[in-house]
């Protein structure tokens, strides 16, 4: 049976659309507290971005050369992660694929979580919570010391829809995207979720340590 040369432009142009589409929805990312995210990751950095180069990182199954961009970073503090510095971050090559876009005039000075690989090197996506060091609240900075790691073993739970509640005494109720519609809400820059001395988890404001009293008290 002949093909119509149309019919075969159309197909194409369905496949390319098609494959448009599944790239732009290849990376979805769910929105984490940053507390959250601090805890998620293996390394957690202050740095600032000096260089930027691409490099293979070995072949896919089909024999084609992986590609991934290599950011040479100056490395300002380690706040989680390995005891020697981290030079480099790599990242995809491109958005659709969680690719991560970064400032290199080494000016700019950022927070960059991501996960340690087998060789030790550090990979982050779209996914990872990477902000400009100066957005960050003074909570949020401090949080990165001590404050996070104390709750790490608590869970926040986003509340969908409202009304919401914990379902467990380790839980802290984020509800930023609810009431406030945005990530980066009150509770987001401002709050930790801390782990009590009666294995609860509760919300703390504040810069200074948590005092005895908070950690003690049945009723947040």
């Amino acid at each position: 049976m002949p093909f119509s040369v149309n019919g075969i432009l159309c197909t194409l142009a369905l496949l390319v659309l098609w494959r448009a589409e599944e790239l732009a929805e290849a990376c979805s990312c769910a929105p984490v507290h940053p507390q959250q995210a601090f805890c998620n990751a293996d390394v957690v950095i202050r740095a600032k971005v000096v260089g930027e180069r691409e490099v293979n990182s070995g072949n896919d199954v089909y024999g084609n050369p992986i590609k991934r961009i290599q950011y040479e970073i100056k490395q300002i503090k380690m706040f989680k992660g390995p005891t020697r510095d981290i030079e480099a971050v790599f990242t995809a090559p491109m958005s659709a694929v969680c690719g991560v876009t970064l400032d290199v005039d080494g000016k700019k000075e950022y927070l960059i979580s991501g996960k340690a690989e087998a060789d030790g090197s550090m990979h982050v996506t779209l996914c990872d919570y990477i902000m400009l060091w100066d957005s960050l609240s003074n909570t949020q900075k401090k949080g990165l010391s001590q404050r996070y790691e104390m709750g790490c073993e608590c869970k926040i739970v986003r509340c969908p829809t409202l009304p919401c509640e914990i379902s467990a005494p380790e839980e802290c109720l984020w509800t930023d995207l609810m009431i406030e519609k945005q990530v980066h809400g009150r509770q987001a820059n401002h709050y930790a979720c801390v782990k009590r001395s009666d294995g609860s988890c509760s919300w703390y404001r504040g810069i200074a340590s948590p005092k005895k009293e908070f950690l003690d008290t049945d009723n947040p």
